[in-house]
């Protein structure tokens, strides 16, 4: 099933594999270019390719040397990367981000605070930001400033005003990052959520964020090119367990169920070193959710062709491999061996570590 195309809501691709948003920091002045075009060209042998990680505003980031997607120059670069992407017969989505409180005062316009759902501070997590001497480092989180209500309604604005760019610079559609303790999250999570107004408290009122950003990109754009990302318990930056951890997104499970949204990308945190999603967990959600599920997180062929047969997901995402691996699908399909990647490379940098990983066959 893993090889074959598949056709369901909106989506309609060569093979059920999918290329998970990961941040490579290869933008300096956060205007896409050609080397990213070809970086995602490369990597066309997935059906579906979701980009790195795009600020939708001038204050969303937490990662130096990212693009975004809130001017026109950032639109024009973007369609390098889309009519490339289509040129090779893949989709292709951008997940839409905003790190709230997971930045730096250096990451942020005129040394600004970040914004949260709450003043807390990610005390034991890092940005890639500027440190005291003005040198590039990972640097801790700032303590943020707690988004007035009037606020988060702005923040949902700028989830839609980015995903109207997106489909102007050519997208298939966006992908909401509302996992993995950034802002979306941050709602969510009532131990990092300590609101008092229609934003905090209950399992609806720490959803409504999710929802009114969701119900704002399908205004712009539609529900079948509008999807989100969510990692149930996960703890990265800081998210610690809750008492309604299950409920909370058994509820989310049947509020985008109604919404016809084109996928749920769930992440399983254990190949980040964080928590597992429980047993069952994905048996349950689907019986909430009967759209789309993409599944990531420590992801093999085996594992893929296990769930995908067994109904429980209907796209296997993988993330890290395809970085060294730009033909991962072939190596998968033929099971060559895979090409380690240079982690100091991940972020930042040129060509090197981007676009000059080999393909299997080039090595022969």
């Amino acid at each position: 099933m893993l090889f074959e195309p598949y056709t369901g809501k909106s989506l309609s691709l060569k093979n059920r594999i999918v290329m998970a948003p990961m941040t490579r920091a290869r933008n300096p002045n956060r205007i896409p270019n050609e080397m990213n075009a070809l970086y995602y060209r490369q990597r066309t042998n997935a059906g579906l390719i979701i980009t790195e990680g795009t600020s939708i505003s001038p204050t969303a980031s937490g990662v130096l040397h990212i693009p975004g997607l809130y001017t026109p120059e950032q639109v024009e670069g973007w369609k390098l990367v889309t009519s490339a992407v289509h040129a090779a017969g893949s989709k292709i989505f951008t997940q839409l981000w905003h790190v709230g409180r997971v930045s730096h005062t250096s990451n942020q316009p005129g040394g600004i605070a970040p914004v949260g759902a709450s003043n807390i501070q990610a005390a034991n997590s890092y940005a890639w930001g500027y440190d005291d001497n003005g040198r590039e480092a990972f640097v801790p989180c700032s303590v943020p400033e707690a988004l007035t209500t009037a606020g988060v309604k702005a923040v949902v604005q700028d989830f839609a005003n980015a995903a109207a760019n997106a489909v102007k610079a050519g997208f298939d559609g966006v992908e909401l990052h509302g996992a993995n303790g950034y802002l979306i999250e941050q709602f969510l999570n009532p131990f990092v959520n300590n609101r008092s107004d229609e934003y905090g408290g209950s399992i609806i009122n720490r959803s409504r964020f999710l929802l009114e950003a969701i119900d704002a990109c399908i205004a712009k754009i539609g529900a079948e090119k509008t999807a989100i990302r969510l990692t149930p318990y996960g703890g990265l930056h800081e998210m610690p367990h809750y008492e309604e951890l299950e409920a909370t997104y058994q509820y989310l499970a049947a509020e985008l169920g109604k919404r016809n949204i084109a996928y749920i990308h769930i992440m399983d945190q254990q190949s980040r070193g964080s928590f597992a999603l429980p047993e069952g967990f994905l048996e349950r959600f689907r019986k909430q959710y009967n759209g789309v599920i993409i599944l990531a997180g420590g992801m093999s062929r085996e594992k893929a062709e296990r769930y995908l047969s067994a109904g429980i997901i209907d796209l296997a995402a993988w993330g890290e491999p395809f970085i060294a691996n730009p033909d991962l699908t072939d190596r998968l399909k033929n099971n060559w061996p895979l090409n380690p990647p240079d982690r100091a490379l991940h972020y930042g940098g040129a060509a090197h570590g981007y676009t000059d990983y080999p393909t299997y066959e080039a090595t022969l």
